[in-house]
């Protein structure tokens, strides 16, 4: 990188910036005026993100050509602790606010925000309008004309510090579309920078090089620009996901769903991985920060030197690219309704989980099944009057449905607070002037699946132990798991270490893992929720990976009560496997279309693994024959336990030291111990 991009990345991570920062002073009152004036959430939404707009100060740094910096800290809420109680009294999701799915940033970038203006100002002209419409499109125009405000005075200070390039910019966008390359990147990040400050989260950023490939291509055969020059602007545009990035909210720091999306196909089904792409990743190299988070669509279309290009930003220890098969994932997702366009644009939520962008309105993460748990259940309660295995398996099956069935139950009459800007962005919202949270062309619900190693590798051992051997009682078995193994150390370590486990090509274990995630997704096969949508079953833990766990004591396999799952789709963290192509021979095994909500095979590699090229070629061609074989995700670590060790105990020393959590990288030293821990007990090859 050069110094000037040097000097702003350590002005960033440095927190420099954060000199900026203050308190919204009157804001802590407007959820009180609000409830005074009975305001609709909708107005609430749009006045606050008004006065927000009216209080950010104008920022611009010396030089800078990518501009805007949140100058207010927290965002006041909309409603008073009694509404919240109403609210929360209904079905919510997280924080209830509309999040996790992406916009149609291209149209706006190409086309403005000034049509979209003057299209509601004429449907306010129509008497025949709802009160509710009526009402989308006044805020619509408010919203609209109060960002005017906004890049006005942004403008305004440009020309006071003699930068007339940004200010020629925001005097343009968002009102109209954009001229060039850097025009497209301003744009996007003032977009960006308004779904924050509107209050939407985990904002992902779509297939980025596919909707800003034009206006670079355009800039470099005019000359307007080098490819040089572009690379620097574009290692600018990262900079600004780091710059408020502690502002957002996550279950962890760095848990801000600022994913973006590289290659794959188009609507034709042709290859599209185009030299933006290629930018893309090396500039993501080059910075060695944690945003924005690369994702990498992969295929038979795929060449080995892409596979090698993604490995070096492994090699740094960033924790991504993460890899999503375009040759699994759009087949998947036609089978569950998606038309075959809409499943060839596919992005991918703030971790992993497969969505549409501009139109799809899926709540990819709205629960999750613990494998383990249903294993537990039916252990303590069938066991001992099951003949044999199958007879066995089929109470696991009864579990799972029966637990399915109550996950998509306890989803009906959910409840989301409506988005009026990211509506918006959002295809076939302006024209019916309704808010996003009314629902989108695709309305499915996902549910992750947690501990599928820990719950293949129980039945294996139950199978094994119980059934085949006949060498332990089902009441045995039972008194030693709720001793948590105390008093029984021959049978803990032949369940640790002598029994079939995931991840070494053993079809004892691994066609039981097949049977569960086949249940999985049979059991939410004809379900629909509320809205219509469907259910889909995937692969991911997310956090649960830990919560799951706490709720469970000791576990068949030999799991001791505290002990975590594996992260996301991997074998157990005390599993002893043969190496790598072991573990991906055994995920291989299920038909992971069926499973199509997402979740990476995750796998931690020695960082001394990449100290040649060589290195390099061989992890690369161990991502491509996962793809290749019909893995649908997989994601890698570079790790170092020595070096993660001295971060615990010298966290000022390792700072910058970036690690994959489930479906994100972090800084490890921003961790909770327990994520750290986790990290530090996986295996790494």
């Amino acid at each position: 990188m050069n110094t000037y991009i040097r000097n702003l990345r350590d002005y960033i991570t440095g927190k420099k910036h954060h000199a900026y920062r203050r308190d919204g002073g009157a804001g802590a009152s407007l959820a009180e005026t609000f409830a005074k004036k009975g305001l609709s959430p909708a107005r609430r939404m749009s006045e606050r993100l008004i006065f927000l707009l009216g209080e950010e100060t104008p920022v611009i740094l010396p030089g800078e050509r990518i501009i805007l910096t949140r100058t207010i800290r927290s965002l006041p809420d909309i409603f008073t602790p009694g509404e919240w109680a109403e609210i929360r009294k209904r079905k919510i999701h997280e924080a209830g606010f509309v999040f996790n799915i992406c916009p149609d940033y291209g149209r706006v970038i190409a086309d403005g925000l000034e049509k979209d203006r003057l299209f509601a100002l004429e449907r306010l002209r129509d008497a025949a309008l709802t009160a509710d419409q009526r009402e989308f499109y006044e805020i619509a125009v408010a919203n609209i004309e109060a960002i005017y405000d906004f890049t006005a005075r942004y403008r305004d200070e440009a020309l006071r510090c003699g930068n007339s390039a940004a200010a020629e910019i925001m005097d343009r966008a968002p009102r109209h579309g954009a001229a060039g390359f850097r025009d497209a990147l301003q744009t996007f990040r003032l977009l960006h920078f308004l779904l924050w400050l509107e209050g939407e989260y985990h904002n992902t950023v779509g297939r980025f090089d596919q909707y800003i490939y034009p206006y670079f291509e355009s800039d470099i055969k005019k000359g307007i620009l080098t490819e040089d020059e572009a690379f620097e602007l574009l290692e600018e545009f990262f900079l600004t996901f780091n710059r408020d990035s502690d502002l957002y909210t996550g279950v962890q720091q760095g848990d801000n769903g600022q994913s973006l999306m590289l290659g794959g196909v188009g609507a034709d089904g042709e290859p599209c991985f185009n030299r933006l792409s290629e930018l893309c990743l090396l500039a993501s190299k080059d910075l060695k920060l944690i945003d924005p988070k690369i994702n990498l669509r992969v295929g038979s279309h795929t060449p080995a030197r892409i596979f090698e290009l993604g490995t070096e930003l492994t090699k740094e220890g960033l924790g991504f690219p993460q890899y999503s098969n375009d040759d699994v994932v759009i087949p998947g997702l036609v089978s569950l309704g998606y038309d075959l366009r809409d499943a060839r644009d596919y992005t991918v939520a703030a971790c992993w989980e497969f969505i549409i962008p501009r139109v799809g309105m899926d709540v990819p993460n709205i629960g999750a099944l613990s494998f383990p748990k249903a294993v537990d259940a039916c252990f303590r309660n069938y066991l001992a009057g099951c003949r044999d295995f199958d007879g066995f398996f089929m109470k696991i099956e009864s579990e799972i449905g029966r637990e399915c069935r109550k996950m998509a139950e306890d989803t009906d009459g959910l409840y989301i607070i409506p988005g009026p800007f990211i509506s918006l962005l959002m295809e076939g919202c302006l024209e019916r002037g309704e808010d996003i949270s009314a629902g989108g062309k695709y309305n499915n619900y996902g549910f992750h699946g947690v501990g599928i190693s820990t719950a293949a590798d129980s039945l294996a051992a139950i199978k094994k132990l119980v059934f085949d051997e006949k060498c332990i009682t089902p009441e045995e078995y039972a008194a030693a798991v709720d001793a948590d193994f105390e008093g029984y150390d021959g049978l803990l370590h032949r369940l640790r270490y002598e029994m079939p486990k995931m991840g070494n090509d053993d079809d004892y274990a691994d066609s039981i893992a097949s049977r569960l995630m086949h249940c999985f997704a049979e059991s939410l096969r004809d379900l629909r929720n509320d809205r219509g949508g469907r259910f889909r079953a995937g692969t991911g833990s997310a956090m649960y990976y830990l919560w799951h766990a706490d709720e469970l004591g000791a576990s068949p396999d030999g799991r001791r009560k505290g002990e975590a799952f594996g992260a996301n789709y991997a074998p157990s963290l005390f599993a002893r496997t043969d190496g790598p192509l072991s573990v991906i021979m055994s995920f291989l095994k299920p038909d992971l279309k069926e499973t199509i909500n997402g979740g990476p095979l995750t796998m931690e590699f020695h960082s001394a693994l990449f100290r040649d090229e060589d290195s390099v070629r061989k992890v690369a061609s161990l991502v491509k024959y996962f793809a290749d074989n019909g893995g649908h995700q997989f994601q890698l670590n570079s790790v170092d336990r020595e070096t993660l060790l001295d971060a615990q105990l010298r966290p000022e020393r390792h700072a910058g030291l970036i690690v994959r959590i489930w479906g994100w990288s972090a800084y490890f030293t921003e961790l909770d111990r327990a994520y750290q821990d986790h990290v530090l007990q996986r295996r790494a090859y």
